[in-house]
């Protein structure tokens, strides 16, 4: 059976200029931290990626320092700091904030006092965009690098996190991203490396992918692959509207990711529409990848003012620039049919 890979938000698929990237980098044998040839040549390739991921990102004159993760990077940036947010960051990043923020109907969060505040600015879930206030203390990046024009630069925040397998970079590779004179106290420390920042060896390999990821993707953005993208999502979403007409669509009427629609039909269950979409073919998700496998209640839907029964039955359709129209359509098509049968059972 041919499969349909609709779950972007989660990861993207490898790249080929990551993996290119990698596999170059496989052969370079020294430790960045070497001053000998092998050394000096693996500190070329971290250096490079930086530099990638710096142009990549509008980050010109701030200093990116590599991580295992995002959820690494939130903890560096977080840790101690008694920062807020709302109850629509990502878990990574309300692990370490309150959940003070208000958050109204359309998924957009009020922030009040932005130093000492942390806001994604676009939601993993939703794909709902949020105006990035002047000032910010930290913003999660991590949704929007790679699929819509950024600049950290322009953000006027001091401080983002972003991650390298969202954006067609391999798993296991993030970076937080400051503003140069911004301090950040290292949670890991022992040999000093990025900038004394975040000890440890580099991963040289997993770097130089997300570095060419980075690059491929701006690429991408600039060639308006993520537009065709846009037009594929809306599509799916005439698709199901004409004939699922209790299917609500979050955050549709505001600004969103390109690739993004969340849906939700009041009394079928997300992770029973998981399943049943799984066994026809098609990989999509119910609310965040990020949580052990659990399929719960959305609790970005519950915080937008959607009861428990609704944020239970939401599921979330990432695209990216490998999806078809046809696939699309195959989609529309099989989620229908068992949307069908669950009417007729609840009838």
């Amino acid at each position: 059976m041919s499969r349909s890979y609709l779950d972007y938000n989660a990861t993207a698929p490898l790249s080929a200029a990551a993996r290119d990237a990698m596999i170059a980098a496989m052969d370079v044998v020294g430790n960045p931290s070497s001053v000998h040839a092998e050394g000096r040549a693996a500190k070329a390739l971290v250096e490079r990626a930086r530099a990638q991921v710096s142009e990549a990102f509008g980050a010109s004159g701030a200093d990116v320092i590599f991580t295992s993760s995002a959820t690494e990077a939130a903890a560096l940036a977080c840790a101690d700091q008694g920062w807020t947010g709302s109850a629509v960051e990502h878990e990574a990043v309300a692990a370490w904030t309150g959940e003070d923020l208000p958050v109204n109907a359309q998924g957009k969060v009020q922030v009040a006092t932005p130093d000492r505040s942390v806001l994604q600015l676009a939601n993993s879930e939703t794909g709902v965009l949020q105006e990035v206030p002047d000032g910010l203390a930290l913003s999660d990046m991590t949704q929007a690098f790679g699929k819509m024009p950024v600049s950290f630069a322009w953000s006027g925040a001091a401080r983002a996190l972003v991650s390298a397998h969202k954006l067609g970079g391999p798993k296991g590779v993030g970076a937080l991203v400051v503003r140069q004179g911004v301090e950040v106290a290292a949670r890991i420390k022992g040999g000093g490396q990025e900038m004394g920042r975040r000890s440890g060896t580099e991963n040289v390999v997993g770097i130089a992918g997300f570095g060419a990821a980075a690059e491929a993707a701006q690429r991408e953005i600039e060639n308006g692959v993520w537009d065709r993208v846009a037009e594929l999502r809306n599509i799916l979403e005439k698709a199901i509207e004409a004939e699922a007409k209790n299917t609500i669509f979050v955050g549709k009427d505001g600004v969103r990711l390109p690739n993004t629609t969340c849906f939700a039909t009041p009394g079928w269950k997300g992770e029973t529409q998981v399943m049943q979409m799984d066994l026809a073919g098609f990989a999509i998700s119910a609310g965040s990848a990020c949580s052990s496998g659990k399929v719960r209640a959305s609790r970005v839907l519950k915080a937008m003012g959607f009861d428990d029964q609704t944020a239970a039955s939401a599921v979330r359709v990432s695209l990216g620039p490998t999806t078809r129209e046809e696939e699309v359509l195959r989609f529309a098509e099989a989620w229908l049919a068992a949307e069908k049968r669950f009417r007729a059972r609840a009838a």
